[in-house]
C-alpha cells in the first residue's frame, strides 16, 4: 500500500494525523515525562506503535521511519515551556461507539451560553456569535472580546445573534454574513424582525457593514425568527424566516416575509427568476412559503439541492427539500398537534401542498444541519447530520436521491444540539447550550 504522506513535510502531517485529537497549536496534549527526557525516542515510539487504550492508532504503516522522526522532532521542538497551558487529550473513557466510526468527543471552547452560528476563517481562528447579541473570535485557545459594530439587535426570547457564513469568495472580498433578530429603533415598543448583514472584520471590529434584508412586518413576539445561512455557489443565498408565533397570520400570505424561504444575491439585490417576482403584492424576495420555523439550511454539495429543516408544533418537525414557488403547508397541514394536545388541523396532506422528505414525531427540535464533507469521516460523505435541541444528539441521514433511507443517532446525551458545521479540515463541530460551549466529533481508527 503505497504511504500517504509521501513528498509532505512533519507540520503537514500534523495537520492531517494528529492536530484533530492534539489540537492545531499541541495544545491537548497532558504534561508527560517524555517532554522533558532528552532526545525523541518516547515520542518516536508512540507514533509508530500507537496508544491504544486511549485511542492512539499506530502510524508504522502510514510513515516511513524518517517521516516518524521528523514528526517526533515537530511535536518536542512545538510543546510550550509553560506546561500550563497544555489541556489533556481525549481519553480511552470519552470513545463512542457509531455503526461506522469510534470517534471521541473533545471540547474547543467553554464559557459561552448559547453559542449560534460558527465560521471558519481562513487563519484557522473560529467566529462564534452568542444568541445574546456578542459576536467573537476564537484563536489560539483564547475567546476575544466581544467584537464591536454590530447592529441593534433584539436579543430577547428565542431572538438575538444567529447564524454567520463566509462568502464563497471570502479570500477575494472578506464579506461575513451575519443573520440577527432587528430591532426596530424607530418604535416605541420593543419590536423586531429577521435581518441580514454582511461586513468586514478588521481587527476587533466589524467595518463596511450593509443591511441586505430585513423582514416585514416587526412584531414584539420573541419567538420563530429562523434563520441559518447557505450559499448555493452560484452567487445566492438562502436563508428561512420563522412565522413568529403568528401562523394564521403569515405563512400562507404573500406580502410578508413571515414563515418563507427567501432567496436573495449575494449583495442583497433580488433575482431576476425569483418565483414570484412578477407576483403583484407579493415579497420578492420569496423562494418558498407555509413555513413554521426554519431552523437549518443547507445546499447539498454533490446535487445542488436545497433541504431545510423546520420546527413543527408538538410533532411534525419536518426535512423538507425546497422547490421554487412551492407551498410547504403550514398551518393547513402538518404531522402535529397544539402544544396543549388539542388538534391544529385534521390535514397531514392536501394538494397543491409539499410533504416533507421526512418528519419527526415525536419532535427533535431540529437545529443546525450540515453535510458531511471531506476525508475524516469518509464513510459519512454526504449524509447529512441535524442537531436535536430537545433529545440532545445529532442525526445522522443517509440520502438515496431525494429520499432518506438510513437514520443513525450519534453522540446522544452531548447536550442541547444548536449548530452542527464542518470544519475545513473534515471535522464535525457541535455548538451545544446549557452550558454553551463548542466541541468537535474526532475518528478513532
Amino acid at each position: 500500500m503505497p504511504r500517504a504522506t509521501q513528498a509532505r513535510d512533519a507540520a503537514t502531517n500534523y495537520r492531517m494525523f494528529c492536530a484533530g485529537c492534539h489540537g492545531d497549536n499541541l495544545e491537548k496534549f497532558a504534561a508527560k515525562q517524555w517532554m522533558e527526557e532528552a532526545g525523541t525516542a518516547s515520542v518516536e515510539r508512540s507514533i509508530r506503535n500507537g496508544i491504544l487504550d486511549i485511542g492512539m492508532p499506530a502510524f508504522a504503516k502510514t510513515f516511513s521511519d524518517r517521516e516518524i522522526k521528523e514528526l517526533a522532532g515537530y511535536v518536542k521542538k512545538g510543546i510550550p515551556a509553560d506546561r500550563a497551558l497544555l489541556k489533556p487529550a481525549v481519553t480511552a473513557e470519552g470513545i463512542v461507539k457509531s455503526e461506522e466510526y469510534n470517534f471521541v468527543i473533545d471540547t474547543v471552547v467553554t464559557g459561552l451560553e448559547v453559542p449560534w452560528g460558527l465560521a471558519f476563517l481562513p487563519n484557522g481562528d473560529l467566529l462564534i456569535s452568542e444568541r445574546k447579541g456578542t459576536l467573537h473570535t476564537f484563536s489560539n485557545g483564547r475567546l476575544s472580546a466581544p467584537i464591536e459594530g454590530l447592529p441593534p439587535i433584539m436579543a430577547f426570547g428565542q431572538g438575538g445573534l444567529l447564524d454567520l457564513a463566509l462568502h464563497p469568495d471570502y479570500d477575494k472580498n472578506s464579506w461575513i454574513y451575519i443573520s440577527y433578530s432587528a430591532l426596530d429603533t424607530t418604535s416605541e415598543k420593543r419590536t423586531g424582525s429577521t435581518g441580514v448583514m454582511r461586513a468586514r472584520l478588521s481587527e476587533n471590529k466589524l467595518t463596511d457593514q450593509e443591511i441586505l434584508f430585513i423582514g416585514l412586518p416587526a412584531t414584539d413576539r420573541g419567538h420563530h425568527w429562523g434563520c441559518k445561512l447557505a450559499f448555493d455557489g452560484k452567487g445566492y443565498l438562502f436563508f428561512g424566516v420563522g412565522e413568529r408565533g403568528q401562523h394564521f397570520d403569515f405563512p400562507q400570505r404573500l406580502d410578508n416575509t413571515n414563515g418563507k424561504i427567501h432567496r436573495i444575491h449575494d449583495d442583497g439585490r433580488i433575482p431576476a427568476d425569483n418565483p414570484f417576482v412578477n407576483t403583484p403584492g407579493a415579497i420578492k424576495s420569496i423562494y418558498s412559503y407555509g413555513h413554521r420555523n426554519p431552523q437549518g439550511t443547507v445546499i447539498h454539495p454533490t446535487t445542488g439541492d436545497v433541504w431545510e429543516t423546520e420546527h413543527g408544533p408538538m410533532g411534525g418537525d419536518e426535512l423538507n427539500l425546497i422547490k421554487p414557488g412551492m407551498n410547504y403547508g403550514w398551518p393547513v397541514i402538518s404531522y402535529g398537534i397544539n402544544y396543549d394536545g388539542t388538534v391544529l388541523t385534521e390535514l397531514t396532506e392536501k394538494e397543491g401542498m409539499e410533504q416533507p422528505v421526512f418528519q419527526w414525531t415525536p419532535s427533535i427540535a431540529p437545529c443546525g444541519m450540515t453535510v458531511v464533507t471531506g476525508d475524516r469521516f469518509k464513510k459519512w460523505e454526504n449524509n447529512m447530520l441535524v442537531g436535536s435541541l430537545r433529545f440532545d444528539y445529532i442525526e445522522r441521514m443517509v440520502l438515496d436521491g431525494q429520499k432518506v433511507v438510513h437514520t443513525e443517532k450519534l453522540a446522544e446525551g452531548i447536550g442541547r444540539v444548536r449548530n452542527v458545521v464542518m470544519s475545513p479540515d473534515g471535522l464535525v463541530y457541535i455548538g451545544l447550550e446549557e452550558p454553551g460551549m463548542i466541541v468537535r466529533l474526532v475518528p478513532v481508527e
